[in-house]
């Protein structure tokens, strides 16, 4: 089971808004060169969005589906892998000080990923999640310091209700 966070420099909000946006799935998932809502209104359960990978001149097309949401919290995802079978991708969204600490966890549920998961699969599944994470902080973080710039000098943010002091 790969496990991976990361600490990302905005809050726990504006981290929500990049995950639900299912168009903006190929910002962030490494691999993945786009993606568009295909079912139900991402990220309610059930719903999904198409994405592809390009590998030189070979596209795959693909399908993730939401199998759990607790908006601002988690996102649990069944991304299907056509002959390679389905993974389970959980985020957990987490508020931490007036920053936000992203949890991955991934492995395979169906298909010839479980059969092969092993050892060096989990490690490329690990460089993997450290590139998504980067990506995922590097969108975050730059949307978050270009609300702060846009903000009235001297206008006071207050903390969202029961989350810990976490800035908006």
């Amino acid at each position: 089971m790969a496990v991976r966070h990361r600490l990302i420099k905005a809050s726990p909000r504006s981290v929500w808004t990049v995950l639900e946006d299912g168009t903006r799935y190929a910002e962030w998932v490494v691999g993945t060169s786009s993606s568009e809502p295909v079912r139900g209104h991402w990220p309610e359960l059930g719903s999904a969005i198409a994405y592809e990978v390009r590998f030189g001149p070979v596209r795959l097309s693909n399908e993730t589906v939401v199998r759990r949401c607790v908006p601002g919290e988690a996102l649990e995802l069944e991304a299907k892998a056509g002959p390679l079978g389905t993974a389970r991708i959980a985020l957990e969204v987490r508020p931490w000080g007036d920053h936000c600490l992203v949890i991955v966890d991934e492995h395979p549920l169906r298909g010839a990923g479980g059969k092969l998961h092993n050892v060096a699969v989990e490690g490329l599944i690990q460089v993997r999640h450290r590139a998504m994470l980067a990506r995922l902080a590097r969108i975050c973080e730059a949307e978050a310091a270009e609300e702060e710039r846009r903000r009235p000098m001297g206008q006071v943010v207050a903390p969202d209700p029961g989350v810990g002091g976490a800035r908006a």
